[in-house]
């Protein structure tokens, strides 16, 4: 077995690793996952020492030192690929990868956009195998997550397809808790 696939059912957690993401895409749409556009799995390896590893360890600093006060040693996955319909524009893709940082849904990707010399988060935290799908929006490249789970690029950044079920009385209840919350501040100033 491969190191990091070892790793991964040694401390439980579910992982990208090569030729995973290919076989578990195939997998879930055989078992009853939503049918889709073919895309191209992104796939995330260990990159130690390389210029994209180094990237992505600064931008995930504050998880890595949060990994590290539980004594986990994370292991960082990166991959890269072109977000763009041009393909001009490269994506960063970054997994932190340690039993303290990852929940029952696996370990979460991270996605970021290179802006002005610098990378900007795009898309935060999803979990699942992660595929580029052909289709577009904006001139991006729409994102599939998990095998049912599109985004599609708008106003600048990546936005969920998935409508949330609408919770009677969350709305109300939320404006009620902030009405409190603004007199409660006003009130102790």
């Amino acid at each position: 077995m491969h190191r990091v696939g070892l790793y991964c059912v040694l401390a439980g957690l579910s992982c990208v690793v090569p030729g995973y993401a290919v076989a578990h895409a195939a997998t879930h749409s055989q078992h009853g996952g939503a049918a889709h556009t073919k895309g191209e799995p992104v796939v995330l390896t260990a990159q130690r020492g390389t210029e994209l590893d180094h990237a992505a360890r600064l931008l995930n600093a504050d998880d890595l030192a949060a990994a590290a006060r539980h004594k986990d040693r994370p292991l960082v996955l990166v991959g890269s690929a072109p977000l763009s319909a041009n393909g001009k524009n490269m994506g960063l893709f970054v997994q932190v990868q340690a039993a303290s940082l990852c929940g029952s849904a696996g370990c979460s990707t991270d996605v970021y956009l290179m802006r002005h010399g610098q990378w900007t988060k795009v898309l935060d935290s999803v979990s699942g195998p992660v595929e580029l799908l052909p289709t577009t929006h904006g001139g991006m490249k729409d994102i599939l997550v998990d095998g049912s789970d599109r985004w599609v690029w708008k106003k600048n950044t990546y936005v969920d397809t998935l409508v949330a079920p609408d919770v009677p009385g969350l709305k109300a209840s939320v404006q009620k808790h902030q009405a409190q919350m603004r007199k409660h501040s006003s009130s102790s100033r």
